[in-house]
């Protein structure tokens, strides 16, 4: 148990703290998005115990630190100077003192914290100047039982193959702690707030880029015509093809909101949405896919979040209907299903362009969506990433609900299946695919490229080849085992496409 001291807010809320951070900046946090705070990265803790990879090399926002931020979401907790709200220590209650050392034990609070129970905690620039006189390590006892009570069994299998295989410390540790349980579903998350009334008149743009499903996109229009607090002004790009294009369809009487309907000659979701940006200078910006139903709270539920949360954008909940024909009567069963994990928010750990709201202030440094994702995958979540490498808080929002309708027809994937037809894919540039299709997706391996480091990349490759390999019957592994040679040449190729995206950024 940590020997706190005390700090009482204007506002009578008791701060919890060891060290001996700055007062007055906590007392500017307190009124913010977090709920720890600390500056660990100057004290030996940036990207501290980076074993992490092991668990998810790339594609976990939170596997690597943002560098040059003065604020920005973290784990990474120095257990000798950090700030937590009296309450949320309370309530988490995982201090574990399993751990031998006060370094794992901090990582450990604060990797749950952030992941399982809905804190946010921040790294802030100078809240403590305390300089570390010894830099941190990680005992190789609690490396392993931190794989144990966090993750699967195969992950601690994973980190002794690629850490340790030959090393009798780490097999002695695994074997330790081979029996121990995980402890994820035994935490406790922070209670959901009360929605507060919005304050003042925010203006709320929506966002609709729609291809092929035109009917979807009307009844949307019709959706957000009901809502309690209506968006100001809703954009609708349509791809439709001029032959399958009905003029008049969003010709809706009585709109609370100014419409703008912007027929896309260019390709690609991407640029839909940015199009979609050029028109808008709204407090907030909604995104939605064209095929979703929402209930009539749905917008005033994403900017009361974002204003009682104190946070920069959120990802909402996207649930899956079951086929196309499903309307939003469907969405309540579905949603009293998930009650018992449903009210949990926190830090999210996905981005989905279907359901989010951002404010103003992240689109003035974001811009726009990254084009070079157009015609593949990953869009959504590089853009969340940017998000929150750009100091942001982006939140999970369980109050904004809808019903994803996923019809087979239409949407942006048209483009990709014509391309297939025709061996021309947006990424392909000036180098046409010809005998070696590029697998993962080169837009995969441009997002990897984009934002993570060698060590990271080595770690995806390593684990992409051990599953491709570790998947199917006998014979189907005796038969890629075979074909080994060609997987790689197709993964050579995805790298070779990803730097040619990496050439276009750059230009």
């Amino acid at each position: 148990m940590q020997n706190f001291k005390i700090h009482i807010t204007s506002n009578g809320e008791e701060i919890l703290y060891t060290g001996s951070p700055d007062l007055q900046l906590l007392e500017n946090l307190s009124l913010g998005a977090g709920d720890i705070w600390h500056s660990s990265f100057k004290q030996g803790y940036f990207n501290f115990f980076e074993e992490i990879i092991y668990f998810a090399a790339t594609f976990n926002f939170l596997s690597h630190d943002f560098p040059n931020l003065k604020q920005c979401v973290s784990w990474r907790i120095n257990p000798e100077a950090f700030a937590v709200r009296k309450s949320v220590w309370e309530r988490l209650d995982n201090w574990d003192i399993d751990f031998k050392t006060e370094e794992m034990r901090a990582i450990n609070f604060g990797f749950n914290a952030v992941k399982n129970q809905g804190a946010v905690s921040l790294y802030v620039e100078n809240l403590f100047t305390e300089v570390s006189t010894k830099l941190p390590k990680v005992n190789v006892f609690d490396m392993f039982l931190f794989y144990r009570k966090n993750f699967k069994k195969r992950h601690s299998v994973y980190l002794l193959i690629r850490k340790g295989l030959f090393n009798f410390n780490y097999w002695n540790a695994y074997l330790k702690t081979k029996k121990i349980k995980q402890i994820t579903g035994q935490l406790k998350a922070l209670n959901i707030k009360d929605l507060q009334p919005v304050k003042g008149s925010p203006t709320i743009g929506y966002v609709i880029p729609t291809m092929l499903r035109q009917n979807f996109t009307r009844e949307l229009i019709i959706c957000l015509k009901n809502q309690t607090v209506p968006p100001t002004k809703v954009v609708v790009v349509d791809a439709t093809p001029l032959e399958n294009r009905q003029e008049k369809i969003y010709e809706i009487d009585n709109l609370p909101f100014e419409l703008i309907v912007q027929f896309q000659t260019t390709k690609g979701s991407c640029r839909a949405r940015n199009e979609a940006l050029e028109l808008l200078d709204t407090d907030y910006v909604i995104f939605g896919d064209d095929d979703i139903c929402i209930p009539d709270n749905f917008v005033e539920n994403h900017i009361l979040f974002l204003q009682n949360y104190n946070a920069d954008a959120c990802n909402g909940l996207d649930i899956r209907a079951d086929h196309e024909k499903q309307t939003l009567n469907d969405l309540w069963p579905k949603l009293k299903e998930i009650e018992n994990i449903r009210w949990k928010s926190g830090v999210s750990f996905n981005y989905s362009n279907a359901n989010s709201c951002v404010s103003r202030a992240v689109l003035n440094v974001l811009k726009d969506n990254d084009v070079n994702f157009d015609g593949g995958y990953g869009e959504d979540t590089d853009f969340g990433l940017r998000i929150l490498k750009n100091g942001f808080v982006l939140l999970h929002n369980p109050f904004s609900a809808n019903l994803h309708l996923k019809p087979a027809q239409g949407g942006y994937r048209f483009w990709g299946n014509q391309a297939k037809k025709r061996k021309a894919m947006p990424w392909e540039g000036d180098f046409p695919v010809k005998n070696i299709f590029p697998i993962p997706s080169p837009t995969i391996s441009y997002y990897n490229l984009k934002h993570y480091d060698k060590k990271a990349l080595k770690e995806y490759k390593i684990k992409h080849f051990l599953l491709y390999l570790g998947s199917g019957s006998i014979s189907d592994r005796v038969l890629k085992f075979i074909t080994l040679p060609k997987k790689f040449m197709q993964y050579e190729k995805s790298i070779f496409y990803a730097k040619k995206l990496i050439e276009r950024n750059n230009l």
